[in-house]
C-alpha cells in the first residue's frame, strides 16, 4: 500500500512538471530585463520627461500636500520652511521597462526649526487620474504611520 501511495505521489510531480513545461513552452513565464519592452515602447508609451528633483512644483507639492496631512491627520501646525538643494540618487533604478522614477533627497528646514532629511521620488504618469508627474515622499522621524521603514528607506530605490 505504501509503494501504490509513493508512486501516486510521483505521478503527480511528473504531470505537474509536464504542465509546467508546457506552460513555459506557451510562453507564458517571465523573461528576463533584456527581453521586455522599454517602457518607451509600451502602449501608450512613456516619455521619460521627468521633473528635475529641484522642481519647484516637486518641492512646492511636497510642502503643500505634507502641511495637509500634518493638520489633518496629526493636528500639528508643521510646516516646511525651505529645502536645502536636492540631489538625484537614483533613475530608472527598477528597469528599463518599468514606470521611469527619479529617486532624490532633500534637507528641509520646518518651522520648529529642525533639519530633516526628505526622500522621495517622482514617477511619470501617476499624477492625478494618470496626467502628470506622481510625487512620494516621506520625511525621516516622521513617518508616524511607518508606511516608508525603515527610515524612509520603502520611498528609495
Amino acid at each position: 500500500m505504501r509503494n501504490f501511495a509513493l508512486g501516486r505521489v510521483a505521478v503527480g510531480l511528473v504531470v505537474s512538471a509536464l504542465a509546467c513545461g508546457g506552460a513555459a513552452a506557451a510562453g507564458i513565464v517571465t523573461y528576463g530585463e533584456q527581453d521586455r519592452p522599454l517602457a518607451e515602447e509600451r502602449y501608450p508609451p512613456f516619455r521619460s520627461a521627468l521633473p528635475a528633483c529641484n522642481d519647484p512644483g516637486v518641492l512646492a507639492e511636497i510642502s503643500w500636500s505634507f502641511k495637509g496631512r500634518e493638520w489633518e491627520y496629526w493636528g500639528s501646525g508643521l510646516e516646511i520652511d525651505s529645502f536645502y538643494p536636492p540631489f538625484e540618487y537614483g533613475y530608472r533604478t527598477d528597469g528599463l521597462s518599468y514606470i521611469p522614477r527619479r529617486y532624490c533627497q532633500a534637507d528641509a528646514l520646518f518651522n520648529d526649526g529642525l533639519r530633516r532629511r526628505v526622500v522621495y521620488n517622482i514617477a511619470e504618469a501617476l499624477g492625478f487620474i494618470g496626467i502628470g508627474s506622481g510625487v512620494t515622499w516621506c520625511i525621516v522621524g516622521l513617518d508616524r504611520n511607518h508606511a516608508f521603514s525603515p527610515n524612509c528607506r520603502a520611498a528609495g530605490p
